[in-house]
């Protein structure tokens, strides 16, 4: 069975890596369900996606939301059909000295990034065990991998990430089910450039930060769609529990 002709959720999917993941699926000939919290963004994904001869709905959904969550999945299988590719992208970032993290700022980003990507999962899991076939795909980040100064909570919540992709690896696997986790490094997204305008990264621009890793130059959001649509089709049916980091030789 290939992914083609399947339905597929994009959490995050109205921008940046999200938007380029769920553009790349539907490419491919996926039926694309974007969850987003932006609607008009959501909207908008849509519009260019179907432009463009694909199919695609957007649902407003914050997965922090177990409630919203399970009704955009049901909505998604009454005009797409059932859930055999899912792809948790959504994710919030937070910069703050540990010492002045509050307790409402961890649960925010734990809340989205983590148990975010544990309700959508669980949410869709049904279809993908009565199939006997599925592919789930968790955005984590390098951050994970090597730490990041004031970025605690988030660096946290994306490593919950990596250890929930493993663990789910092993469950899964023997109903047919990959999962796998791609950590991206430092990626031009509106959310990296907000942070480079904040002087996230040492007063430098992405552009001076690409020019230290060893191919010179950031990624873009088509890199790491790129080993999205790669991990969801049936070449990738005996890739499972992998880090597959697309970082630019940041993280080796």
């Amino acid at each position: 069975m290939s992914f083609f002709g399947c339905t597929a959720i994009v959490t995050g999917g109205a921008s940046g890596i999200g938007l380029a993941i769920s553009e790349r699926l539907a490419d491919d000939g996926a039926k694309v369900a974007i969850f987003d919290v932006d609607a008009d963004a959501g909207e908008h994904a849509v519009k260019e996606i179907t432009d463009d001869g694909g199919v695609a709905i957007a649902c407003q959904v914050d997965v922090s939301d177990r409630a919203a969550v399970d009704a955009a999945v049901e909505r998604v299988r009454r005009e797409l059909g059932h859930v055999l590719v899912l792809v948790n992208a959504a994710g919030k970032d937070s910069f703050e000295r540990f010492q002045d993290v509050t307790t409402e700022m961890w649960e925010r980003i734990i809340s989205i990034n983590l148990t975010g990507t544990f309700h959508v999962t669980q949410s869709v899991l049904p279809d993908m065990v009565d199939a006997k076939w599925g592919r789930i795909v968790n955005i984590s980040s390098s951050s994970a991998q090597t730490g990041a100064v004031m970025m605690a909570p988030y660096s946290a919540s994306k490593g919950g990430m990596i250890a929930l992709t493993k663990t789910l690896a092993l469950e899964l696997g023997p109903l047919g089910i990959t999962v796998n986790t791609i950590p991206p490094g430092a990626i031009d997204t509106p959310m990296s450039r907000r942070a480079a305008s904040e002087g996230r990264f040492g007063g430098g621009t992405l552009e001076d930060v690409g020019r230290h890793l060893p191919v010179k130059r950031i990624g873009i959001p088509e890199d790491i769609a790129a080993a999205c649509a790669y991990l969801v089709s049936d070449e990738a049916g005996y890739v499972t529990g992998q880090i597959i980091g697309v970082n630019g030789g940041r993280v080796t």
